[in-house]
């Protein structure tokens, strides 16, 4: 095992090695791809050390260079040293963070890095943190939570009774909110027709008089959707005005990275009021720079976030009650997120946080200015880390993101934003450097001015 591991390791720092340099993607042979890993099933067992050199061998052509400093795509980070070694420990170890019998360890890494977390991203201490795997689950556990809330409220037990015969639940959200709040409306079988579109303004931000216009348009148990981070372009919604206009109606805050604007001083006041919210959600793996997978569900009532979700049966000690783990995801089973999660905090620090909020901003602005320079159009205000960038037509737009999807200097993918073909530049890597962002700027125009 000890061989095995360490082998492991050194291939691992390998891949971590050559990342600044390799293609980030390159043309794969699908075929051969599955045929590295492909064949019938062995019939007699293998040698670990011969298992791992193979896995090794067939995974290589298809790797990615997500981790890599010039990966611009789906707001990704790459995950820090700590972290990953963190990561690799975790692994061996083996633990399932349920709750705090089956590992004590993972249940204290957890206690303390989700209240180092609540720190830095102004969320009231009181609130409980689930450990899950993504903005997706983190908005389905927000919303699984809400819902209790607001059925309870109206006389009803979501939990107990189900949806059939419950009271309809509004949910008013903006025109631009992510796919995965519908997604988890569906999940949680509230259904997408529920919602109750609000108009969103020239960057995306929620228009907060037309949130007040809808909310009083109707009645009934209500969840108001607001947004910290627009996936295309960066922008918040005005929390604070937000939630004066909903009132005393749940307030669910999708951060999946915008959240972390509160970490930084110079982007902190992009979501002032973010701590009257009832419930958020937010991505460990994006810039927090932790492994996949990561996200964090946070709830200011734990009674509603436990009544959600706790799982209960005679053979658990403590069952029902707010763990902390397993009352909090969806999960029975899981791995322990909260090493990566503990070490990536105590590698950076509240001022290396800020400083990598603020300086993925400042190299978003400097990769918007080079581009602009060479004769593109940015099609937002970069208040974070999203630019939107157009070569003129829809057409000659998309030709230039696969050609630089071949190239392999840099990746980033296409969006729709008011109706025009954008790139989509997301930087999120801790390891991006101006080096990084002048070497990608100058391909892309080299590759559009073809």
């Amino acid at each position: 095992m000890r061989e095995l591991l360490a082998r492991a390791a050194a291939l691992a720092a390998d891949h971590r090695d050559g990342l600044a340099e390799r293609p980030v993607a390159q043309a794969v042979d699908t075929a051969a791809l599955r045929a590295g890993f492909g064949g019938a099933l062995p019939k007699d067992p293998s040698p670990p050390s011969e298992v791992l050199e193979q896995l090794a061998r067939a995974a290589e052509p298809g790797l990615t260079a997500t981790a890599g400093p010039r990966f611009f795509g789906f707001v990704i980070g790459g995950s820090l040293p700590a972290a990953t070694a963190a990561e690799m420990l975790a692994a061996g170890w083996d633990q399932n963070a349920f709750n705090a019998v089956l590992s004590p360890a993972a249940a204290a890494a957890e206690d303390v890095a989700g209240g180092w977390l609540k720190e830095l991203l102004g969320i009231p201490a009181t609130a409980t943190t689930g450990f899950v795997t993504g903005g997706q689950a983190a908005n389905t556990v927000g919303l699984a939570a809400a819902r209790h809330h607001v059925l309870a409220a109206a006389g009803w037990d979501a939990e107990r009774d189900g949806l059939f015969g419950a009271p309809r639940v509004r949910v008013v959200a903006s025109a631009e909110r992510h796919a995965t709040i519908d997604r988890a409306l569906r999940l949680l079988g509230i259904g997408t027709s529920v919602v109750e579109e609000v108009a969103a303004g020239p960057q995306g931000a929620i228009d907060v008089a037309d949130l007040a216009r809808v909310l009083a348009a109707g009645s009934g148990p209500a969840i108001v959707c607001l947004q910290a981070g627009n996936v295309n372009t960066g922008a918040c919604d005005d929390l604070r005005a937000a939630r004066e206009a909903a009132g005393d109606v749940w307030v669910h805050v999708d951060g999946a990275f915008g959240l972390w604007a509160r970490a930084n001083p110079a982007t902190a006041p992009l979501i002032d009021g973010v701590e009257l919210a009832d419930s958020w959600a937010c991505d460990g793996h994006k810039w927090l720079n932790v492994p996949y997978d990561s996200g964090f569900a946070f709830c200011a009532h734990p009674d509603a976030h436990a009544a959600a979700f706790a799982n209960r049966a005679a053979y658990l000690t403590g069952a029902g009650e707010v763990s902390g783990m397993g009352d909090l995801t969806p999960e029975s089973s899981r791995r322990a997120r909260g090493f990566a999660v503990w070490a990536a905090l105590r590698e950076l620090g509240r001022d290396g946080v800020a400083e990598l909020v603020d300086r993925c901003c400042r190299l978003a602005r400097r990769f918007a200015g080079s581009l602009a320079e060479g004769g593109a159009v940015i099609g937002n205000d970069v208040v974070l880390n999203q630019v939107l960038v157009s070569f003129g037509d829809d057409a000659r737009t998309n030709a230039v993101i696969a050609a630089v999807q071949d190239d392999g200097t840099c990746w980033l993918g296409g969006t729709t934003w008011r109706g025009r073909r954008y790139l989509r530049i997301s930087v999120s890597n801790w390891s991006t450097t101006e080096a990084d962002v002048d070497r990608s700027a100058a391909a892309i125009l080299r590759l559009a001015s073809q």
